[in-house]
């Protein structure tokens, strides 16, 4: 595999960019979802649409999305907990100029960190000054204090779920957890490796259903991601498919996905998470910092 290139950010001293930046977690319910993939597709096609696009690998002990795209980063997260590296050291460059925060693998530690360590690493990002149009967090499955602080520090947080009982159930779970301890009462719901887009939406009636019993929340169907054999020749040659194959039925899929965010989901304009995260250039892109309510 290749050495990654790392990326150059922007001078501190220069001024926050203009505009803001659209901040998406992508998380589950379970692991073996597909989400990983779903984060690094849906990156590409956003780049591919003009956007300046950041992935954060937020799997902080089991990093997947630079062994998805063949990458070996130098750094990573657990550098910058330690505070041997700063986080614009360790972003590399992957394909179409999407830059990645390359999580660490096999670090228990990194899979421990308390919520004011998660609540640090998110407020890093303020220190960035490269102009963004997307943040897209790549959480780990579950519902740990790290997927808890990185969906509050976003304006959309998006589940993968597919179709599986256990899948249905533990994203549930999780939007339970963000709807009653946490506030959140919006989130995006993609069904992926479905046969139909007919079948996806029957995926997300059925999670549509126990919620509206249950819950006081709003959920909203964003799309479907087919079940493609190119998609899995992709994942084995550590590759986008909407880079190895632009024409498949996935590849398709997630620009279909990435033209709705772009010219249908709300642009944020001002601190809509919960917690006085992505300060200054990510959440005020003006620089005013506003009190949150916690």
């Amino acid at each position: 595999m290749p050495e990654s290139v790392h990326y150059p950010v922007g001078d501190a001293r220069q001024p926050a960019q203009s505009r803001p930046v659209r901040v998406i977690c992508v998380t589950s319910g379970k692991g073996g979802v597909g989400k990983t993939n779903v984060t690094v597709n849906l990156a590409l096609a956003l780049s591919l649409q003009n956007q300046s696009v950041m992935l954060l690998d937020a799997d902080l002990g089991l990093a997947n999305v630079d062994v998805m795209l063949g990458l070996r980063p130098l750094y990573n997260l657990s550098h910058v907990i330690s505070q041997e590296r700063s986080l614009a050291e360790v972003i590399v460059s992957g394909p179409n100029g999407i830059r990645i925060v390359p999580a660490s693998s096999g670090i228990k530690r990194m899979a421990e960190l308390t919520p004011q360590e998660n609540a640090g690493l998110v407020g890093a990002f303020s220190e960035l000054n490269d102009s963004l149009d997307v943040l897209l967090i790549d959480s780990c499955a579950g519902i740990s204090e790290s997927v808890v602080t990185f969906s509050r520090a976003s304006h959309e947080v998006m589940v993968v779920v597919c179709d599986e009982p256990a899948s249905i159930t533990d994203a549930y779970a999780l939007i339970k957890l963000l709807s009653q301890e946490h506030g959140m009462d919006r989130f995006q719901i993609l069904a992926n490796r479905v046969a139909s887009a007919q079948e996806g939406r029957e995926l997300f009636h059925k999670l549509l259903r126990v919620s509206d019993r249950f819950l006081d929340v709003a959920l909203n169907f964003c799309g479907f991601i087919p079940e493609d054999p190119q998609l899995r020749k992709a994942v084995r040659a550590q590759r986008a498919v909407v880079e190895a194959f632009p024409n498949s039925r996935s590849a398709e899929a997630f620009h279909r996905l990435s033209a709705q965010i772009i010219g249908r989901w709300p642009i944020p304009r001002d601190a809509s998470g919960y917690l006085q995260f992505f300060i200054e250039r990510l959440i005020d892109p003006a620089g005013r910092l506003k009190e949150l309510a916690a």
